[in-house]
């Protein structure tokens, strides 16, 4: 229960951090609209896996043992899209600064979000998805990480 609360008011702390460096978006705080079209095969295998993640703050959680709390910000080119990955048992939160991002999860529809809207992922989730839409324009995600100690944040899938 106390976890489940930490959780919740470091989700809030990200958002209204993210929501002042935004302050200028008109955007709604969450996307309900899943994408209509996903990229073919053919597409998806050239475009580049080269987003950047640039670590604001990481720092172990003093009232949850074995907790770390990681907050980054994630650069993606344009034209740009990740490999399928997890996060571990990370509980994540990601909140879109710049751009739009089409992204998935196993299970769950395509969605694409916009500057001022966000998404969570429950431990465990698997990620098949991420990429910015805009061929000329960047996009940039403010990913919150609460992990076990010593994880890792992303580990990509095994390449076929």
């Amino acid at each position: 229960m106390i976890g489940t609360r930490i959780a919740g008011g470091l989700l809030a702390v990200a958002t209204l951090t993210a929501a002042t460096a935004c302050s200028t978006s008109n955007q709604p705080a969450h996307a309900t609209r899943p994408a209509t079209a996903v990229a073919s095969p053919a597409a998806m295998a050239s475009t580049p896996s080269t987003e950047t993640l640039k670590q604001l703050l990481q720092q172990p959680l003093p009232n949850v043992k074995g907790k770390t709390f990681t907050s980054a910000v994630v650069d993606f080119p344009p034209n740009t899209r990740a490999l399928p990955h997890r996060h571990g048992q990370a509980f994540v939160y990601a909140y879109v600064l710049e751009g739009t991002v089409r992204s998935q999860l196993e299970g769950k529809p395509v969605t694409t979000y916009h500057q001022g809207e966000n998404w969570v992922e429950q431990p465990g989730a698997h990620h098949l998805l991420t990429e910015n839409t805009s061929r000329t324009k960047r996009a940039k995600l403010l990913v919150v990480f609460v992990s076990n100690t010593g994880d890792k944040l992303k580990v990509d899938d095994p390449k076929s």
